[in-house]
């Protein structure tokens, strides 16, 4: 077998297959939204604020119109809920994205997205709906208290 032979046959086994790499996708988009609960329901022990698990079906078109469920997340207090649903797969340039949205009676405001992993980072990252420029911010213990202070009756 030639090296270029060699090298082909190399470069072929070394790329996954778009469906498989987007079952891949799926798989962790729901596993990584698991522990993005459970990492919630940590930063929240003895507070009295409760956290609950909701299903959400999406419709990935990129993936052929594959459908799937994955878990959401809604954090309630007092009347009011502060929702992280899924809403897609694939963006542009972004993979796993989590619309955040306050619940107040029949009002609600969008208060940004979360993205699984984006070209610029492989961890979760959050973007205020008022961003200008798109401009993204590393999600961690302090920006989700701070999102979490829309929930505090004015």
């Amino acid at each position: 077998m030639s090296a270029k032979a060699q090298f082909l046959k190399k470069l072929q086994a070394s790329q996954a297959k778009p469906e498989s790499r987007g079952l891949a996708d799926i798989a962790e988009f729901r596993q990584r939204m698991i522990q993005l609960q459970e990492t919630m329901e940590i930063w929240l022990e003895q507070t009295g604020i409760r956290v609950e698990s909701t299903v959400v079906s999406l419709v990935e078109l990129l993936l052929g119109a594959t459908a799937f469920r994955i878990s959401g997340i809604r954090i309630h207090y007092q009347g009011r809920v502060v929702s992280f649903i899924p809403s897609f797969l694939y963006g542009q340039g972004v993979t796993g994205c989590v619309d955040i949205t306050l619940h107040v009676e029949e009002e609600r405001t969008s208060l940004g997205r979360l993205f699984m992993r984006s070209r610029d980072a492989s961890d979760w990252t959050y973007m205020p709906s008022a961003s200008s420029g798109g401009h993204r911010l590393g999600f961690c213990e302090s920006v989700f208290f701070e999102l979490l202070g829309s929930l505090l009756p004015q």
